[in-house]
């Protein structure tokens, strides 16, 4: 049985460095033949949560009662193997478009939050990873992403796979080269 895969892309830039290691990532997968489902969030009408604890009235399944463009991506994470956020980092974390993702789906499939402060989370056994572009040195750039998504995992039982988090120090240097795409490809690997 191939593993499945939720990818969540919060780039603006369709074809920027982000979507550049996504791409070979992408390709390691399909050639193990990996399902994928891919969500191009910057596209997508997706609201912040607004803690009405909806979520908690079903502790079934991953749900969220906000109708918008996230139905989909529940039902794919809660499907997935693997969850993968593949995001630029934007003054220490993802963007806005994949905060309002990641916050959802904290909520949604972790169901201690209402009327059980022991419920479960819908999201145990399932593992996350990071792919992310940067300007800054990564240890300075994406080390608070990466932390913080270390603590999401904990909290909701997933494992943390890994980080790919590559820089380009400005536009006038080429951002794909041989050594990143090596990189990729090793890191689609653990996937």
């Amino acid at each position: 049985m191939s593993k499945k895969y939720c990818i969540i892309f919060g780039s603006p830039r369709k074809e920027g460095n982000t979507a550049s290691l996504l791409s070979v990532v992408k390709e390691e997968i399909n050639k193990k033949g990996g399902e994928i489902s891919f969500f191009d969030v910057y596209e997508s009408d997706i609201a912040g949560c607004r803690a009405c604890l909806g979520c908690q009235k079903n502790t079934d399944e991953i749900c969220c009662v906000l109708d918008d463009d996230m139905q989909p991506i529940l039902k794919a994470a809660a499907e997935a193997d693997v969850i993968i956020f593949a995001a630029p980092i934007y003054i220490w974390s993802a963007p806005a478009p994949v905060k309002a993702v990641i916050d959802r789906l904290v909520y949604s499939g972790c169901k201690y939050y209402g009327d059980d402060p022991y419920g479960p989370s819908l999201f145990e056994g399932k593992r996350l990873a990071l792919i992310c572009a940067c300007g800054y040195p990564v240890e300075k750039a994406a080390d608070l992403y990466e932390e913080e998504m270390k603590r999401y995992c904990k909290h909701t039982n997933m494992e943390y796979i890994g980080m790919l988090c590559e820089r380009q120090r400005n536009l006038k240097e080429p951002f794909m080269d041989e050594e990143k795409k090596l990189r990729a490809t090793e890191f689609a690997k653990l996937l």
